[in-house]
């Protein structure tokens, strides 16, 4: 059974800091993009960042550009988003999703979503 579980959010103060993770079972974690999205409230799903573990290569939205960072860990079936500087727009529910080559955010293409973990970032 394929399962993303991701974990991480919590209340932060803008200019503040969280580690996501997204923990990854059931499936052959090398053969997978792993990307991050997120959405708030009355908003559409948003592409924030995916890595490929075929090539290495990754991808960060502009909109978070210079401000979070995306890793993995494949020993640990792992993936992270290292978010800093955060803002209050940033307050959103993060989700990891999966999907074969190559890194892309388009959500709907992605075949595989973990149930999400809040980020809350007050001003």
């Amino acid at each position: 059974e394929v399962q993303l579980q991701a974990s991480g959010g919590g209340l932060v103060q803008a200019g503040g800091s969280l580690r996501l993770s997204c923990a990854a079972s059931g499936f052959t974690f090398d053969d997978y993009v792993i990307g991050w999205f997120r959405q708030a409230p009355g908003k559409e799903r948003e592409g924030v960042s995916c890595i490929s573990h075929s090539d290495g290569s990754t991808y960060i939205a502009a909109s978070v550009k210079g401000r979070f960072t995306i890793s993995s860990d494949n020993a640990k079936n792992t993936v992270y988003l290292q978010m800093n500087k955060l803002k209050p727009e940033d307050t959103a529910v993060y989700y990891c999703a999966a999907v074969g080559d190559p890194c892309t955010i388009v959500a709907g293409i992605y075949d595989y979503w973990g149930q999400g973990t809040l980020v809350t970032v007050s001003s």
